[in-house]
């Protein structure tokens, strides 16, 4: 659910797939990671960032925090969609708090959710830096989660 006034929840649509599934036959943690990120990379792309963008300005994203909470069963060929909103942002977008809920196709179920703490790195300076002003709008415009909150730079 996004709040009034900001932007819609980006939406992907997938199927647990046989190389997903852990020894219970569910879909296991790695590939929950896996297509929250793959998410987030389509996302970017859809948006004018594809990974070539991201090479030539010699930026990239950072990873420094993944929660993942799990609420139903995910099977083998099961059809899924992943909603990825903002649940906290530097007024800069330097640092974001982003959450996939992943939910079943069949009957709407929140299976698991995903939240990362991500910050933008620069690849030649080695530091984490404000990302170019466009790419911050992209996120600050992003739907936002009912919790939402701003983060501190």
């Amino acid at each position: 659910m996004t709040l009034p006034g900001m932007g819609e929840t980006y939406v992907e649509e997938y199927r647990a797939r046989w190389a997903d599934m852990d020894f219970n036959q569910h879909m296991r943690n790695a590939a929950y990671l896996g297509v929250a990120e793959e998410t987030r990379l389509r996302y970017l792309e859809a948006h004018g960032w594809p990974m070539r963008e991201f090479s030539r300005r010699r930026l990239g994203p950072v990873v420094v925090e993944d929660v993942l909470t799990y609420r139903k069963e995910l099977n083998l060929l099961e059809p899924f969609r992943v909603e990825l909103a903002v649940a906290a942002i530097t007024d800069d977008a330097r640092k974001m708090r982003i959450r996939n809920r992943f939910l079943r196709s069949s009957d709407g179920a929140l299976c698991a959710t995903v939240q990362s703490l991500v910050l933008w790195f620069d690849l030649e300076q080695r530091r984490t830096v404000v990302p170019p002003p466009e790419l911050g709008q992209l996120w600050l415009q992003l739907g936002r989660t009912e919790d939402f909150a701003r983060l501190d730079g």
